[in-house]
């Protein structure tokens, strides 16, 4: 069994610096580590669906002529959806 466990260990080891697996001790890819790093991603989750949502209003609003109320509803929509990411990022009984 030691060679089986010395050969895991190599394995691991290889795939870690070719970038195949996060380092040990790193996340699994979840919240960010420190205060900063939630802070952007909090930050860019509100204004990434703010923007989306108004670009495809201006862009329906143009295509349809009914300026501006699809821009105000898909500014609505683009907000509702980022609070739900964040809602989703943050809540308590999510898997860390």
């Amino acid at each position: 069994m030691d060679q089986r466990s010395d050969f895991d260990e190599r394995l691991r080891k290889a795939r870690v610096q070719q970038g195949l697996e996060p380092p040990p001790g790193k996340g699994d890819g979840g919240l960010p580590a420190g205060s900063w790093g939630l802070g952007l991603r909090i930050g860019t989750e509100l204004v990434s669906a703010l923007a989306v949502g108004l670009i495809i209003g201006l862009a329906l609003d143009r295509w349809l002529g009914t300026s501006p109320w699809l821009l105000l509803v898909f500014f609505f929509a683009g907000g509702a959806a980022g609070v739900l990411n964040l809602y989703r990022l943050l809540a308590p009984g999510r898997a860390r």
